[in-house]
């Protein structure tokens, strides 16, 4: 009876993991777009973020409203990796959003289950099934097509997007390997990735020039309700989206939180043509970002279907989690 009890609030919260993380990566997509059109320091945007998420998990572990463990020294050198790879990740998507638009943003970043394929395949997982390499070369195939129709086409753009590919890659791995072997919950590595980030990112926006004109500038724009509603929203979204992410991939796996990218970002590419703009039609770009959609949704459906003819994975992070 426990067992089944068990397994049962296992299976619910990999269900609510994966929901709120597809959720809340499909809103932080639109709230960033929205916040670099208004204010275009997004290394600042980070920071700011990153001392946020650092204080609430802080004081929330003072005043008792979580039971995250304190600071060891060396569990945060096993996840400075994970805060730098997490952190170029972000800042390269940011900075890829000034000039490329929704669809095609989402399009790149579907690139993401090849990457991680292929690094599980280097780091001895096996090779991929016929369908999941089939699935994902149309996805790759969607991205230049619908590359090769995009009037907007920023070549500054595209590189961000692409390096941001490699560096969420890379996080994703290391967090899935950081969370099995010590035994973190998805609030710790969250609290460790922000308060390890501080100095990186400190020094990052000295170095290119972004301080303290960002700084000037944050303060001018505070004046402004919709600018003040849109970066309060980006902060909440911003730990709403850390939190669930990293819950995502601990309880289920990396794989996992990439097959949820992908199809939030069905929902995503349709609203993208519609909402914030930017966005100008031609017969390649729109028939490259079916393609990729399609290779998107056959790779999920293959990679489901791989998983349920495996045995189900025990969650050992399941009450760590129970709060």
């Amino acid at each position: 009876m426990d067992n089944r009890i068990d397994a049962g609030a296992s299976s619910s919260l990999s269900l609510f993991a994966a929901l709120s993380y597809g959720v809340a990566s499909m809103a932080m997509v639109f709230i960033n777009k929205a916040i670099v059109m208004q204010y275009a320091y997004s290394m600042t945007l980070l920071t700011v973020q990153q001392l946020a998420t650092t204080f609430l998990i802080h004081f929330g572990r003072q005043f008792g409203y979580t039971k995250a463990r304190g600071v060891d020294m060396i569990t945060a050198r096993r996840l400075l990796p994970v805060s730098l790879f997490y952190n170029a990740n972000v800042a390269f998507a940011l900075a890829s959003l000034k000039g490329v638009n929704i669809p095609m943003y989402i399009a790149i970043k579907r690139l993401t289950p090849l990457a991680v394929l292929i690094a599980g395949f280097f780091s001895g997982k096996g090779k991929p099934t016929t369908q999941v390499t089939f699935s994902v070369l149309l996805t790759a195939a969607g991205v230049l097509i619908a590359a090769l129709g995009d009037f907007s086409f920023d070549l500054f753009g595209y590189s961000m997007a692409l390096t941001s590919v490699f560096f969420q890659t890379m996080y994703l791995v290391l967090v899935e390997k950081s969370g099995a072997e010590d035994g973190l919950s998805s609030i710790e590595i969250m609290f460790y990735n922000s308060f390890l980030s501080l100095p990186f990112l400190l020094f990052l926006i000295i170095v290119t020039g972004e301080f303290p004109n960002s700084l000037s500038l944050l303060f001018a724009k505070s004046h402004s309700f919709s600018f003040l509603v849109t970066l309060i929203l980006s902060l909440v979204m911003g730990i709403a989206l850390n939190y669930t992410m990293f819950l995502c991939t601990i309880v289920n796996s990396a794989l996992t939180t990439t097959i949820v990218g992908v199809l939030k970002g069905v929902g995503s590419t349709t609203l993208g043509f519609v909402l914030l703009g930017g966005v100008k039609v031609h017969g390649l770009n729109v028939t490259g970002l079916l393609i990729n959609t399609a290779g998107g949704v056959w790779y999920s459906c293959a990679k489901y279907q791989q998983r349920k003819n495996k045995p189900a994975k025990l969650m050992s992070d399941l009450e760590a989690h129970r709060k």
